[in-house]
This record gives structure tokens, sequence and C-alpha cells, in this order.
């Protein structure tokens, strides 16, 4: 009894895999189907006429095809051989014919572009890590993506207008044709392993929803929202932006200190196309991961000359020191690290590698400001 009821359970496996098999890829079913007809009438002509494997596939090509069979050695068929064409020609003809009509209906119901479609995002969460994810390439994205791309940062564009689409491709950007306001979406996009993520939509909604997204799925992630009204700003932070961009107050901030400090505007535009960068250094808030750097001053530390990084600002936990003290720009060396600062810190990529390499296990994150 052992050994039936252990061939019914192969056979039910069998038949369920089979099942699963032809429910992921509907076309393997005629496929299979004209797989066997052909093995099988090349067997029988193997059988019938002796004939090596090659004769026998091409004689079963030329009968489904309908050519017909000309060959010398072919002309003449045993009663065998002719009950196997017969049966060939029948048989062909239906699954031949069930073939194509399948794969044609898996044409016009869209199933080969889905199926492109999702090869092409999962080689891309495959592919991209710690880069840039844009959603919107509008006025404001091409800019963004034409400054992060003058950089070399890698960056993923996430669209859904086919125009601005072809266009992104165009410029040589990697695309993904979603919708980013859906949490699969930011996901196809690897929210969980980018630098950062930009929400750079024309709606404020939207903005709003993707940055919502974005903080449920990646607590640790960097975004950064586009805003048109004070209200729209205030409310992406309550969802969970980092910073909020406004490109009218940008715009009227930057002219107004071009008009008054015209020299440290030319300075910032000549360290964006500089090797230099802009990072934020996360203290730890555990007194313990600081070990020998909690309490000791910069003078004492000598990080700048260590590293080559140059400190330009250190700000204090929200509440700590005293009011108004919390962001401390040019700080001196008699400073001195507490748990849970912000260090911004300028220089190149390897002297801001020797600086993280120096704070070691005291470093909580790390931001790019400008790459």
């Amino acid at each position: 009894m052992r050994q039936p009821r252990r061939t019914r359970l192969r056979q039910a496996r069998s038949r369920a895999s089979l099942s699963e098999l032809l429910s992921r890829r509907p076309w393997a079913g005629p496929v299979l189907a004209l797989v066997m007809v052909v093995n099988a009438g090349a067997a029988g002509y193997r059988i019938s006429e002796g004939w090596d494997w090659g004769d026998c596939y091409w004689m079963v090509l030329i009968s489904l095809s309908t050519l017909g069979f000309s060959d010398a050695e072919t002309q003449v068929l045993s009663g065998g051989g002719r009950v196997v064409t017969a049966l060939l020609i029948i048989g062909g003809l239906v699954v031949v014919q069930q073939t194509i009509q399948k794969l044609l209906e898996l044409t016009n119901s869209g199933y080969f572009r889905r199926l492109r479609e999702r090869r092409y995002r999962q080689q891309l969460q495959r592919t991209m890590n710690n880069h840039v994810i844009l959603c919107g390439y509008g006025r404001i994205g091409r800019e963004i993506a034409q400054q992060l791309s003058a950089e070399a940062v890698p960056l993923l564009v996430v669209e859904m207008d086919p125009d601005r689409i072809q266009e992104a491709q165009q410029r040589g950007l990697t695309v993904l044709q979603a919708d980013a306001t859906l949490d699969v979406t930011l996901e196809e996009a690897g929210v969980h392993h980018c630098r950062a993520l930009v929400a750079a939509l024309p709606s404020n909604a939207a903005n709003l929803y993707v940055i919502l997204s974005a903080r449920g799925l990646a607590p640790r992630c960097r975004l950064i929202a586009r805003a048109d009204s004070e209200e729209a700003e205030g409310k992406l932070r309550l969802a969970g932006a980092d910073q909020v961009v406004s490109p009218y107050v940008a715009g009227g901030r930057t002219m107004a200190a071009t008009a008054l400090r015209p020299l440290a505007v030319n300075f910032m535009e000549l360290l964006a196309g500089s090797e230099c960068e802009v990072e934020e250094l996360l203290l730890s808030s555990d007194p313990e991961q600081l070990g020998q750097l909690n309490g000791r001053s910069l003078a004492e530390l000598q990080l700048g000359r260590r590293s080559g990084a140059l400190v330009l600002a250190i700000r204090n936990p929200t509440g700590a020191g005293a009011p108004g003290a919390d962001l401390l720009a040019n700080p001196s060396g008699e400073v001195r690290l507490a748990p849970g600062q912000l260090l911004v810190v300028m220089g190149s990529q390897d002297q801001l590698e020797r600086l993280t390499d120096l704070l070691g296990s005291a470093l909580a994150g790390v931001d790019t400001l400008q790459a």
C-alpha cells in the first residue's frame, strides 16, 4: 500500500507544480504542447523509418509547415511513416493554431510588455544603490537632474508622463515609469537603500503622499520636498520631510543674496563645481558610543589637521545650551563635542572619509549636503 500512496502523492505534487507553472507563465501551455508534438513526431519517424534524428526533425518541420517533402531519402514512406505524417499534420495544425492564437492574445493584452517592465524593475533593484530618487521630471525636476548628473550622482527618475519619460531617457537618465505616490513604486525604486528622495511633483498633495509613503517605508531616508505655499511646507514637515524647498522663496532669497552678498553666492557656485563636499556628521546620542571623544575640544582632537576637513558649524541637540545657541558657526577650538551634536564639515571625498574614520563608532549617521 505504501508504494501506490507515494506514487499518488508524487503525481499530485507534479500536477500542482504544473498548474502553478501555467498560472505564472500562460504561454507555457501552448509552447509545451508544441514541443511535445514535435518530439513525438520525430520519435515516430525514428521508430517507423529508422532515420537519424536530424532527418526526423527535418521531416517534422516540413510536415508542420505544410511545405511538403521532396528529399530522395524521404520520398517513400512506409505505412507507419504515413500514419505518423497524417497524425502529425492533423495534430500539428491544431496545436500550432492554438499556440499562435495564445501568443497573439498575450501580446494584445500587454502581457509581454508587463513582463519586460517587471524584469526592468527587478534589474533596477539589483543595480541601484546609494542613489537619489527624483519623483517628477518637470521644470524643477529637470534642473535637479542636471545638477546631480553633473556631479556624477546615481539618479533614478520616477515619472508617469510619456513625453517627460522620453526626454529624460534622451538625456541618459534611468527612468521608472510608475506612480510615485504608491508604496510599491518607492520599494521598486530602492527607497530602503537610497541616498535621498526628492519629491518634485507639481502638486502639493502628490508630494505629501510621496513623503508619507517614503517616511513609513524608510524612516532613516533623507527626504526633500517641493512646496508652493507656507501651509504646504508645514504639512510636508509634519509628514516627515527633512527639508522643504519653495522654488519661489528660494529664488527670491538667491536674488536678494546676489544683490547684497554677491561674493558669497559666487563662492557657493564655485563650490558646487569643485571636488569639495559638505556633509552632516551626526554624533551618537549615547555617551558610551562617543568614548574618548565625549567632552573633548576641537583643539584637543585636531580633527582638521589630522583629516584635512574643515568644521563649518556645529548644531547642538534641541534644547541643549543657551537659547539661540543651537547652531554655532565657525566653531573655535574650545568647543567641546557632546552626544547628539551635528557637525557640518567641508572637504574632499578623501578628507571626509578620513574624518569619518577618526570619529569611528561615535557617528550615528552621515548625510551629504552638496556632492
